[in-house]
Parts: structure tokens; C-alpha cells; sequence
């Protein structure tokens, strides 16, 4: 069997992630029901489904004999090999504020490798787009990671979870990182956090209790730009499991940094 292009999954990861932030812009004024899943502020809403249902309708239309993984249940086992995971709609409750800070994310495996996804900002127009071996590029436009190694002068980004003994921890964690490095901000959205690494609005990026579909596209995007995007292993005691990414001068300071802070967080 031929190996999938990486390039062409790209191109329809774009085709199918525009389409999906398309039919976001276009219900963002609208009222909305919203249902929760793991806690009381994990919300989600039927645009969040209405996206996912698009996505799989166009991403299946063109390749019947994938399997996809998508955020909103969505779970089918494909036999091509090629395996889409899916984010319909990341950053829920900006986009319930109608704060312009969501994302549609998709990520094409080939027995379980990230090789290409898009990474759709519908606010600001913005396409990330990512091909293995091909580089990452935003509207077209190469992209390199910052090339700042000093944690003083970084700008780190990070996220929080749903629950609220999670939070609590993270708070903690947080409370240790922010004197070491330049400021912290939080945006929201995971995949937009990692592409921003990845062109340099960001320094570096940590978050713990990232799901699949959260990292599979910008994790790709940031590693083609130059970075480094990965969870930490075992080895890393209670940091384990954390996102970390960042260029090569920052990522060894910056995993120093989180592991140190979570060992005092316990």
C-alpha cells in the first residue's frame, strides 16, 4: 500500500478546519445550549457537535476508509491506516463569551504518528497549517520558534483543567513558575497556545491534562517550526504527563522549571 501524502492530509486538514470555523463565525452571535461534561465548567454546546458532525462529513467524504478520533464522542476505527483527530471547537467557553480565542484543530496520524493537521483561528483568519518533513506555516508563511533561552525574558503560556482539586494544584504550580520568567498568559485555547509557540508569540508553553485532540495538530506544528511539543514521560516524577513546548534554548530550562515546581506543589 502507498504511504498517504502528508501534504495532501494537510491540505484537506485545511479544507475541513475552515470549513468547520466557518459554521462557528456564523452561529457565534446566536443563542446556544449549553450541557456540561467532566464538571461543571466543562461545557459544551451544539455548535461543538454541529462542528464535529462537519468535520467528519467532509473528512470521510474525501477518505471513506479512515478512522477518526474527535473531542465530541466521535470514535471509528478506519483501515487505510490514516487516523484523524479531531478538536471541533477548543477553547468552549471563549467562544461561549464570545471571546475571540477559539480554534478548530486537525490532525492526521499514519499508525499512530502525527503527519500533518491545521489549526484554524476563524477570529483572526489565521491558518496554521503543518505537513511532517514539509514545515509549518501561518497564512503561507514559514514559521520559526522564538530563540529566547532565558526563562527571565520568556513569555510562557499555559491552561488550567475543569475540576477543581486540578485547578488548585495547578494554581500552586503556577505560584512557583511565574517569578522565574517574564510573564504568564492564559489563553484558552491549547492549539492556539502551541502555534503561537510556534510563531514566536509565545516563548514557551506548559500544561498538564491535555487530551489527544488537544496536541495532536499544534504539537506538529510547533516540532516543524523548529521547537520541541511533547508530554513529559515517567522520568519526570510528579510533572509527568505535562505539556512542554518551546525552541531548543528554552525547552531544557523550561522542563527544569515545571518539574521543579510540581515537586513543590505536592
Amino acid at each position: 500500500m502507498t504511504p498517504p501524502d502528508p501534504v495532501a492530509l494537510r491540505d484537506l486538514a485545511v479544507r475541513a478546519a475552515q470549513e468547520a470555523g466557518a459554521l462557528l463565525l456564523d452561529r457565534l452571535a446566536s443563542e446556544r445550549t449549553v450541557n456540561t461534561k467532566s464538571s461543571a465548567t466543562d461545557v459544551v454546546t451544539e455548535v461543538d457537535v454541529a462542528a464535529e458532525a462537519m468535520l467528519l462529513a467532509r473528512l470521510l467524504g474525501e477518505r471513506p476508509d479512515d478512522g477518526i478520533l474527535g473531542e465530541e464522542g466521535t470514535s471509528r476505527a478506519g483501515t487505510s491506516g490514516v487516523r484523524w483527530v479531531v478538536d471541533p471547537l477548543d477553547g468552549t467557553v471563549n467562544y461561549l463569551y464570545r471571546i475571540p480565542g477559539f480554534s478548530v484543530s486537525v490532525a492526521a496520524e499514519v499508525d499512530g504518528t502525527v503527519v500533518a493537521g491545521c489549526v484554524f483561528d476563524p477570529s483572526r483568519r489565521e491558518t496554521f497549517a503543518v505537513a511532517l518533513g514539509y514545515g509549518a506555516t501561518l497564512n503561507g508563511v514559514r514559521l520559526a520558534v522564538s530563540p529566547v533561552g532565558d526563562l527571565a525574558q520568556a513569555l510562557i503560556g499555559t491552561g488550567f483543567g475543569y475540576e477543581a482539586a486540578v485547578r488548585d494544584r495547578q494554581g500552586r504550580v503556577l505560584s512557583h513558575v511565574i517569578s522565574r520568567v517574564r510573564d504568564i498568559r492564559r489563553g484558552g485555547s491549547a492549539a492556539l497556545d502551541l502555534c503561537w509557540v510556534a510563531c514566536g508569540r509565545l516563548d514557551g508553553y506548559f500544561e498538564r491534562g491535555l487530551q489527544p485532540w488537544d496536541g495532536a495538530a499544534g504539537g506538529l506544528v510547533v516540532r516543524e517550526a523548529g521547537g520541541h511539543a511533547a508530554p513529559l514521560e515517567a522520568a519526570a516524577g510528579p510533572a509527568a504527563g505535562t505539556w512542554i513546548a518551546a525552541g531548543s534554548a528554552l525547552h531544557g530550562p523550561l522542563i527544569t522549571l515545571v518539574m521543579e515546581a510540581e515537586r513543590l506543589a505536592t
